[in-house]
């Protein structure tokens, strides 16, 4: 039984893996699909008439499959630790400016003309994590009262630089009229970036970010009890909570770097595995992981279709599902309390 929600939520995302390779705007048929994934396993030649649809695998879907799966996840698990962290179902890995900064950054980066090397081609999602970073910083920096950071004054700083941050955005955008829709993109959430060299750069990030996290399941169980019992159990509650804002803000900041906003993601995956497997961390941050990885798959997959020939940003579809759901969370809240 304890191994259920694993083997239900991975089942979940093979699936989602699947069809995201499958579908596009060449359509690959089911039987074809398992004939290149089973050639390519044994290592048997491919026939004449599969590959161009092995081209297409292997150069556009799987790597755009792979930086979706890393957004996902990065989402699901920062969602699960910001809401364990502020102890609010309503939390989410936007909470205190990580968006909003890589935005501006983003914004900011697009308004130089940068060479078409590589780092040319890298220097929009590197500017936008970096700048995501330093809002990280500078809202602790500004929520730090003593040795200590309120949670309320980390949200408040959180809000306040959002909002600065943003009408700077707006500024820029309005200023470079020529990049406007560019910036329009990341700001709507999307994957236009192409090839592997995304996924291998912002994958040490994740791994970084993501693998403390889930080692982090027990001391957020403790943080549940409340800082001052959770520092009576042993839990040095000021840097274990620092620690786990930082990694959480690290693998946001690098999803968002290259993938735009995306939101709810990071509400809705925390909050159905709870609802489905219950609150203890050490489960629920490794399964909201899987199920972020799968839930941003299935969504793209249908920002792919609901307009195709034309492309659907993935951020609106989100949007649109999302907002109900958090508008049922809100009420759920308030009727229930926080937990």
């Amino acid at each position: 039984m304890r191994r259920l929600p694993y083997l239900w939520t991975l089942l979940f995302l093979t699936l989602a893996i699947l069809l995201s390779i499958a579908i596009g705007s060449v359509f690959i048929p089911p039987a074809d699909l398992w004939r290149i994934l089973t050639g390519w396993l044994s290592a048997a030649p491919l026939p004449e008439s599969l590959k161009t649809f092995a081209f297409i695998i292997a150069s556009i879907r799987l790597p755009r499959t792979a930086l979706v799966l890393l957004t996902g996840a990065a989402l699901g698990g920062s969602g699960a630790a910001y809401q364990g962290l502020f102890r609010n179902p309503l939390a989410d890995p936007y909470l205190i400016g990580v968006a909003s900064g890589a935005g501006l950054g983003a914004a900011a980066a697009m308004s130089i003309q940068w060479p078409y090397t590589f780092w040319g081609l890298l220097a929009v999602p590197l500017v936008g994590f970096l700048a995501a970073m330093l809002t990280v910083l500078l809202v602790y920096s500004l929520a730090r009262v003593g040795k200590t950071v309120p949670t309320t004054n980390l949200i408040l700083a959180g809000v306040a630089f959002s909002a600065f941050a943003t009408s700077l955005t707006s500024f820029l955008m309005l200023r470079s009229t020529g990049e406007l829709r560019r910036a329009f993109a990341f700001l709507l959430g999307g994957f236009t970036q192409a090839g592997w060299n995304p996924v291998l750069t912002i994958l040490p990030f994740l791994a970084i970010g993501l693998g403390f996290l889930i080692l982090s399941g027990h001391a957020l169980n403790l943080l549940q009890f409340g800082d001052d019992q959770a520092q009576q159990l042993g839990l040095p509650v000021t840097r274990t909570k620092t620690l786990i804002l930082v990694a959480a803000s690290l693998a946001t900041a690098a999803a968002v770097s290259f993938s735009g906003i995306i939101g709810f993601i990071g509400l809705i995956v925390p909050h159905v595995m709870r609802l489905w497997w219950g609150a203890d961390y050490r489960r629920l941050l490794p399964l909201s992981i899987i199920g972020g990885a799968g839930a941003l798959l299935l969504a793209d997959v249908l920002a792919r279709v609901v307009m195709a020939p034309q492309e659907l940003p993935v951020g609106i579809l989100t949007a649109l599902v999302g907002a109900p759901f958090f508008l049922w969370v809100l009420r759920r809240a308030k009727n229930q309390g926080y937990w």
